[in-house]
């Protein structure tokens, strides 16, 4: 007698579809793991398809739309015949657009969370209205947060936030929000100045990236500005093997970029 296939329970199939949607995340967090600890650089070759069905004892379909999945994002560039390969992830947003960096961690397919390490409220210091353009003393807020994507550091932020300006943010707490995405939502502003520079990771930022001390590092600052006072001056550091500026122009209204600064919008 030929023996009857009994259906699976519903039950069952629901957790082995949670069991391919968490290799899925799993193999997918380790790739970029991978990438962004500077362990897999730029141009280097990644394992194969089926290097990669062995290592997770998975099927090559789950392993090819991970691939896929990086390769839309733009972490790593498939190429016929010759395998998948690192790429720099384009963070246009640093340049002439700001976005929060909330989304650009979430356009790359990966979670994202942040920190705040340091918070002061003081007088600003010469330094302080130097950063900030100001001749006249103000009092600060000064931020140190770390932003990830996944459990790997994405950036490190340095804010300055007049609070003659925002005197609002003294009470915030940024705990929900970031100060950058908060700002964004809160503060009319008119215009803003990019600075952009390469410079050598100091041992500090080095240890929080979670990189090697020295290695170039891709330092963005801005200053951003209503008509009656500068709102807040900000320094992101990112590992410069893993970013890189795009900017798109036209021929009728093209901002310019001039000794590595730029104008733009955003807090």
């Amino acid at each position: 007698m030929q023996e009857k296939k009994k259906p699976r329970r519903a039950s069952q199939r629901g957790r082995t579809a949670a069991a391919v949607t968490s290799l899925h995340q799993r193999i997918l967090a380790d790739i970029q793991g991978n990438i962004l600890s500077g362990r897999w650089q730029p141009g280097q070759r990644i394992p194969v398809e089926s290097e990669l069905q062995e290592q997770y004892g998975c099927s090559r379909m789950t392993v090819s739309k991970v691939l896929a999945q990086l390769a839309h994002a733009g972490v790593i560039e498939r190429r016929r015949k010759a395998g998948s390969f690192v790429r720099r992830p384009q963070s246009q947003s640093a340049v002439l657009s700001i976005h929060d960096i909330k989304t650009e961690v979430e356009a790359l397919g990966l979670p994202y969370h942040f920190e705040i390490l340091e918070r002061h409220k003081r007088r600003a210091s010469k330094e302080d209205l130097a950063l900030l353009g100001s001749n006249e003393p103000v009092t600060v807020l000064e931020l140190r947060c770390r932003h990830f994507s996944q459990d790997q550091p994405f950036c490190l932020e340095h804010r300055l936030i007049n609070l003659q300006a925002v005197p609002t943010a003294a009470a915030e707490s940024f705990a929900e929000v970031s100060p950058g995405a908060w700002l964004l939502q809160q503060v009319p502003w008119n215009t803003a100045e990019h600075r952009i520079r390469a410079a050598g990771a100091a041992a500090e930022d080095a240890a929080r990236l979670k990189v090697k001390t020295g290695i170039p590092c891709l330092i963005v600052e801005r200053i951003t500005r209503s008509p009656a006072a500068p709102i807040t001056f900000v320094r992101l550091t990112y590992p410069g093997n893993l970013h890189e500026l795009v900017a798109t122009f036209t021929s009728l209204s093209a901002p310019t970029l001039r000794n590595a600064s730029g104008t733009g919008s955003g807090a």
